[in-house]
């Protein structure tokens, strides 16, 4: 997966606002510090700021854990809470017109966490040390997600994963999710992953088989268009840590998860 721009300063102001993570008014690409004639945010204390919000401990094994009582759950408890009701609502409309609700969740950072990654690498992207990282499969639950999960398949609504993640880390990614909980739908007519070498022909304005040119806008956006207009659903919800994963319409609401560590256009 493709991560660029970490540590954005614009999050810095995120994290400090807790819950204005995700819904309106949320910061946005446009208003980096970087467009701004004032001196950066401190990336020492940005720093220090993220292991605060997520309340950052490393474990007995020396793998850093958020914790269960930190702002970071309790944005996400509050999240979650909103979603329930809202699936809840939605699916029984589109069950009652005769639709088939769906709903889609990005996989990286809002179903596994990767805080102990991005702490050891001191939040710095390399393709191969993210590659062993997803291959080990051990990444802990991002705190709900799970139940989020089997919660919206209980109310009738189909789930697929549209992740940034590729073909070949599918196995890793399925054994992961099956370790934290995440046992629904978890074969290839569910979960969309980047296939550069073989891309679906409903991605054919931006990746050939080969050529991969496709925005992460275009890639999910374009995933869910199939999802709907193919495949006949209506997606009443999209799930991501990235505005890009949200990006490109095909659902009815979206929620933006809290992630002040990275940022993907």
């Amino acid at each position: 997966m493709h991560k660029s721009l970490r540590i954005a300063a614009a999050t810095a102001a995120c994290v400090l606002a807790g819950g204005a993570l995700y819904g309106a008014g949320a910061a946005t690409a446009e208003q980096r510090t970087a467009n701004s004639t004032h001196e950066p945010y401190n990336i020492g204390q940005l720093v220090k700021d993220i292991d605060t919000y997520y309340g950052t401990t490393a474990d007995s094994n020396g793998v850093y854990q958020a914790s269960p009582d930190s702002p970071y759950a309790k944005d996400l408890a509050r999240l979650d809470a909103d979603a329930k009701r809202y699936i809840n609502r939605a699916a029984r409309k589109a069950l009652h017109r005769g639709e088939k609700p769906a709903v889609v969740f990005d996989i990286d950072d809002t179903l596994l966490l990767s805080l102990d990654y991005e702490k050891k690498t001191n939040y710095t992207y390399n393709g191969t040390t993210w590659a062993e990282y997803v291959a080990k499969a051990d990444r802990p639950a991002v705190f709900g997600s799970p139940e989020l999960v089997r919660y919206a398949e209980s109310k009738g609504v189909e789930v697929f994963y549209n992740s940034g993640l590729k073909e070949s880390q599918r196995s890793a990614a399925v054994e992961n999710l099956k370790k934290i909980g995440v046992d629904v739908n978890l074969d290839a007519d569910h979960m969309f992953l980047k296939d550069a070498a073989n891309p679906p022909s409903y991605l054919g304005d931006c990746a050939t088989p080969g050529t991969w040119n496709c925005t992460t806008v275009q890639y999910k956006g374009g995933t869910r268009e199939h999802i709907e207009d193919d495949l006949g659903y209506e997606i009443i919800a999209n799930f991501g840590d990235q505005y890009s994963d949200l990006d490109g319409g095909y659902a009815d609401r979206t929620y933006k998860l809290p992630n002040p560590t990275y940022f993907v256009s």
